[in-house]
């Protein structure tokens, strides 16, 4: 069993950003924390019991490190019970609002995995993304993660951008690869409604050789790809959480616009703080998975990463020409991709 912890409050809003986060609600901090917190107790009752344990937990967002350390407190007071079997605690973090102390309290709290929203290494991009950060903070921030004793410390690039080239990016990668970094989240730009970037698509290429390139050179500083965005040096450096979703392991989500899954049920819950304030055990919508979205869902996300897929699961006619053609390979009785970057087309091919 996963458990993910969603912040909503940002310290700004990145022009790319879809996700359920907000700059102006600071106000509600407090009050979102009492919600959070009988959220937490409800859910944790309800589904932590000796055969289904906490293994992870991951705090996202918006910005976790916008929230007080009193906060975090209280959060941690109430995940203390349940934390015996516990592996991974992960944190998401901006350069700029995790200040030295604030990466310390967190640390002594048990927290020992960060991740920090770099994106880019350089000023103009970062300035072209919306990012409030620069180049030397971020370095700082990580730089101070590692010498508080983080044992692993993630960040996070976006390409695809029209301003990007093969020279810029790898920039990036090699001022990743001089810092105490283990874990780099490589994300391709994406347009969504209710960005600032939605009215301007054209800043968005789709280089598929570009793509290539970086992964090439993500592996040339020795970071081991395990799924479509995410590289490690390390087996020990491969986020537990992420790969705990991939291998379909059931997970309870806390907070506004959090999602869970627990057996062929997964539930939404209210997007809007407000709403989640009043009544942070509700759901906005809970949507029962069929075998066959179950099935699907277990192809598309093993085929992304180095899950792979139970060859008794898929047409082993189907496998016959994919191996054939050097798109995949067969280990063990499981199906796994040698691209991918085509996980979404060889899914829909098996089906």
């Amino acid at each position: 069993m996963l458990l993910y912890i969603h912040v909503p409050f940002c310290d700004s809003k990145c022009f790319y950003c879809a996700f359920n986060s907000y700059v102006d609600k600071y106000h509600l901090k407090d009050l979102y924390v009492e919600a959070l917190i009988k959220d937490l107790e409800f859910n944790l009752k309800k589904y932590v019991n000796k055969d289904k344990n906490i293994e992870t937990i991951f705090i996202g967002g918006g910005t976790p490190s916008t929230l007080n350390m009193y906060h975090y407190q209280k959060i941690f007071d109430t995940l203390k019970p349940y934390l015996s079997y516990t592996k991974e605690i992960t944190i998401e973090a901006n350069p700029n609002s995790a200040s030295n102390e604030w990466l310390q309290n967190i640390f002594d709290l048990g927290v020992k995995r960060v991740s920090f929203g770099v994106q880019s290494f350089r000023d103009d991009k970062l300035n072209f993304l919306g990012r409030n950060h620069t180049q030397n903070r971020a370095i700082k921030a990580i730089q101070e993660a590692k010498d508080i004793g983080f044992e692993h410390i993630n960040l996070d690039l976006i390409y695809g951008c029209d301003i990007d080239t093969k020279e810029n990016m790898l920039q990036d990668i090699q001022i990743a690869n001089s810092l105490p970094v283990d874990h780099i989240s490589a994300y391709s730009l994406t347009i969504e409604e209710d960005t600032k970037f939605y009215n301007t698509p054209s800043v968005k290429i789709d280089d598929y050789e570009l793509s290539l390139y970086i992964f090439e050179e993500l592996k040339r500083a020795g970071f081991k790809q395990y799924e479509i965005s995410n590289f490690a040096k390390g087996k020990g450096a491969v986020s537990k959480h992420n790969l705990g979703y991939w291998e379909y392991k059931e997970y309870i989500g806390c907070g506004s616009g959090a999602v869970g899954r627990v057996a062929n049920n997964r539930y939404y819950k209210d997007r809007s703080v407000e709403n989640y304030i009043k009544d942070p055990l509700a759901y906005c919508e809970i949507e029962k998975l069929s075998d066959n979205d179950i099935l699907t869902e277990k192809v598309l996300l093993g085929l992304r990463s180095m899950v792979g897929v139970d060859t008794s699961l898929i047409d082993s006619s189907k496998v016959d020409i994919l191996l054939r053609e050097d798109k995949v390979y067969i280990k063990e009785n499981r199906v796994y991709l040698k691209d991918y970057l085509i996980a979404d087309e060889v899914a829909l091919y098996l089906f």
